[in-house]
């Protein structure tokens, strides 16, 4: 199985647990307070309202490439679909060939609830990848603060080959489960082979349950797609907010389209110059940090898990690797096998919010119940009660990140990089270093390759790190403001992945002030 998770932002799930025979409902997120209910938006259909004179992004017409102006002359008809408004953009599969195939990209908008202060319109990207962004219109109210929800339309589209934008499909339900119980960290050749042999299966599947999208679904194309986007929502420039893998997606854009780049922030960014290994032992590191942190915050108190850090670490790993030997009985007659309970443990530690709910899950599983650890794993994997799944992110963030990078170690090379992944990850270090055979029987090659990214001409991006983000490490952030010609790096000290409406009133006023049209920090800024 694959264990690259990194880019995965979780999504506001609401959990509700049944615990001896109570229930305990609760919240699940990327970080903050819980989530409120969407307010209702502003009701209206057909093109966007037209933005203020106010509005820095109105300007000039940006060029359109050649041979694509039937699809950047697209006019976007929005219709009412719940608490949000719909539309479909219509982009070539292949940009090397405009007049060939095409996919229709979902679009989901909040418009802005004053239309009267409107300055335009606000393209967002959850993070994965194969995250669909149309999600993020379900909980506005969550993930954008009241002065952006205010006065502009948020606009989220499902990037192609996820959600509604012609989804990957990979494997079934059923093979699904499989691939992400198995053994992440493989202990002797038969559970080496078994892992290959998934590897190759799960890209067979691509190839064969997925139409010719699958090898054009890279972040280039993406990035691509959301210039047509601007094109459509009648934007001179691009106003956006990406959060982790949405980095590299906006990081990517700013590199094609560098005069389009209008008010724009990176949360919780990633590197780009990171190789395949360095990237590996970043998230590793990553994940231990998060996992170091909670692990103190229990020694605050009377920990369950022991009177000292490495004693507590210690417990965590054996019970892990009493998992792997015997896979701990749930009420829903599903076991707790190894790969769930990674899954388990990693997803609450992206939020300081969850961390209550991984104290749940490991006090359980040390009594010899994997009821909670599994519901957060399936959680992470957005698999129904029924057995299905919500959404195809897990197969299309393997498909979109191997796309991109098809790097792969030869699993007989793998038992020589354990010791610097241990360095890096006491807990976690053997599993990342398996997880460098992820793209293993990838057949498939993107049409171009991934750009250095420097923007240069760019207008100022904001970059966003978190001193303790698990998924993102602040480091990636230092590196990418670095590397973009304009970058500004904005500091949180904090927990969680990401940054933005996180209860930091510094971080929120410098995102939100720039992305209503006033000027970026004029240089890096703690907060």
């Amino acid at each position: 199985m694959s264990t690259r998770v990194r880019w995965i932002l979780v999504v506001a799930a609401v959990l509700v647990l049944g615990i001896g025979g109570g229930s305990l409902t609760a919240v699940l997120t990327s970080g903050g307070d819980d989530v409120a209910s969407p307010a209702d938006p502003a009701t209206s259909t057909g093109p966007s309202a037209p933005a203020t004179p106010a509005d820095p992004g109105q300007g000039d017409t940006a060029p359109v490439p050649a041979g694509l102006e039937a699809f950047y002359g697209q006019q976007l008809e929005w219709t009412d679909c719940g608490d949000s408004e719909c539309s479909e953009l219509t982009v070539p599969v292949d940009y090397g060939q405009p007049d060939g195939d095409t996919v229709d990209l979902h679009l989901e908008r909040v418009p802005a609830r004053d239309q009267g202060a409107r300055v335009g319109s606000l393209v967002v990207n959850p993070g994965g990848p194969g995250a669909p962004g149309s999600t993020m219109t379900d909980s506005a109210d969550y993930f954008f603060g009241d002065a952006l929800l205010d006065r502009l339309d948020v606009v989220a589209f499902d990037p192609r080959g996820t959600g509604e934008s012609d989804p990957v499909d990979c494997l079934s339900d059923e093979e699904l489960d499989a691939f992400l119980a198995a053994d992440p960290s493989p202990d002797d050749p038969g559970e080496v082979e078994e892992l290959t042999a998934m590897q190759e299966g799960f890209f067979d599947g691509c190839v064969e349950r997925s139409d010719g999208l699958v090898g054009h679904v890279s972040t280039v194309e993406s990035a691509r797609d959301m210039d047509v986007l601007r094109s459509a929502l009648d934007e001179p420039t691009l106003r956006y907010l990406g959060f982790s893998y949405g980095t590299t997606l906006g990081s990517t854009y700013a590199q094609l389209f560098p005069g389009n780049v209008g008010p724009f922030v990176l949360d919780g960014a990633t590197d780009p110059t990171l190789g395949f290994e360095q990237d590996a032992l970043s998230q590793a590191a990553g994940f231990q940090t998060a996992l170091d942190a909670y692990v103190d915050d229990c020694l605050t108190g009377d920990c369950f898990l022991g009177d000292s850090r490495e004693e507590a670490l210690t417990t965590i790993e054996d019970l892990l690797d009493d998992i792997d030997d015997s896979p701990l009985p749930t009420s829903s007659g599903r076991d707790l096998q190894i790969g769930n309970a990674f899954y388990g443990i990693v997803y609450p530690l992206y939020s300081r919010d969850s961390w209550t709910y991984l104290d749940q899950g490991l006090e359980e599983a040390l009594a010899g119940s994997g009821d909670t650890l599994l519901l957060l794993a399936d959680l992470y994997a957005s698999r129904n009660p029924d057995g299905s799944y919500a959404d195809n992110s897990l197969e299309a963030f393997i498909a979109i990140s191997c796309l991109d990078d098809p790097s792969v170690v030869d699993p007989a090379e793998v038992p020589a990089e354990v010791p610097a992944f241990e360095d890096a990850s006491q807990t976690f270090g053997e599993t990342f270093a398996w997880g460098l055979v992820g793209c293993y029987g990838i057949d498939v090659e993107a049409s171009e390759p991934t750009p250095t990214i420097t923007a240069e001409g760019a207008a100022p991006i904001i970059v966003i790190g978190t001193t303790r983000d698990p998924a993102t490490p602040y480091e990636e952030a230092v590196a990418l403001a670095a590397q973009l010609d304009s970058g500004v790096l904005v500091t949180r000290d904090g927990d969680g992945h990401t940054g933005y409406n996180k209860g930091n009133a510094c971080v929120d006023d410098a995102v939100e002030t720039y992305l209503l049209g006033g000027d970026a920090p004029g240089s890096d800024l703690d907060c």
